[in-house]
């Protein structure tokens, strides 16, 4: 963890959710009741549970080659598993294992507002710790082992309305790529704004993908530029070291890539460190 501690930081970073998490393929025996045993195991630290819709396959199109080298045909598939996603949350709501029959994703998130950002030194830990528990819990069960398809890490960051920016004539203020010239003067200033942007992560390990959207917030109704950065790829294989590596790697490429896409004014604001 050493070369973490070489990272860019922040005092006070816009972060309020982020994600480690591990697809596999599809465990051909898992059903419902599985949920409510697993549960079980791990219910003294995520006492509460919720129940939502899965998330699609979002797998990664090989780094060798173009991002869009491989065109997007319609696919017939035949599902056999749950279409279930249960939420297994701690006390306070702001730690919480996704799982479903092809992913787990250990998130940390604000509820408040005023919950301190707990740095990877914290979360990975936790995800390592909830992996082990759910791998052992497969071997209970005689489920097998999970075979690991990719690793991803979320950051998502809210950027709020009087913080290094009040229209969107400021966005070059917040980001650098952002220039917001036209090229005869007809458009006047952008009503709302998103985009998103793809970058190849070192050694070919996968990819930085970065999303803007401006948004207004349902806790509070304030208006915010949802910045959210997924690094995502395959680890060299699912051995649980392979796993680790590939999660530091990750959180290396969105921090120094948050780093980069933001402006040295906005680092003033979140109190840059190093």
């Amino acid at each position: 963890m050493e070369l973490m501690d070489r990272l860019p930081d922040f005092e006070n970073p816009p972060v309020i959710e982020t994600a480690l998490g591990v697809r596999f393929a599809p465990l051909d025996r898992w059903s419902i009741p599985y949920f409510g045993l697993f549960w079980n195991t791990i219910k003294e630290r995520y006492p509460y549970a919720e129940v939502n819709p899965p998330l699609a396959p979002d797998p990664e199109i090989g780094t060798g080659g173009p991002l869009f080298g491989k065109p997007d045909f319609p696919r017939l598939e035949i599902v056999s598993s749950p279409p279930v996603r249960c939420w297994f949350l701690n006390e306070s709501k702001t730690e919480l294992i996704q799982l479903q029959n092809d992913r787990l994703i250990h998130n940390w998130r604000k509820v408040s507002g005023s919950e301190p950002y707990p740095h990877h030194e914290t979360t990975r830990p936790a995800f390592e710790r909830d992996w082990k528990v759910f791998c052992e819990f497969l071997s209970s069960q005689d489920l097998g082992t999970p075979s690991v398809k990719q690793c991803e890490v979320t950051y998502v960051n809210h950027i709020d309305r009087g913080q290094g920016w009040e229209s969107f004539n400021d966005l070059p203020k917040v980001f650098p790529c952002w220039a917001g010239a036209t090229s005869s003067g007809f458009l006047p200033s952008p009503e709302s704004v998103s985009f998103q942007t793809s970058y190849l992560m070192p050694e070919g390990k996968g990819r930085l993908h970065i999303v803007l959207v401006h948004a207004i917030r349902q806790s509070d109704a304030k208006e915010t530029l949802q910045l959210t950065l997924v690094a995502r790829g395959n680890p060299v294989s699912g051995a649980l070291p392979n796993l680790l590596e590939w999660l530091d790697a990750g959180r290396e490429s969105i921090v120094r890539g948050f780093t980069d896409f933001t402006s040295d004014n906005m680092h003033r604001i979140w109190r840059r460190i190093r």
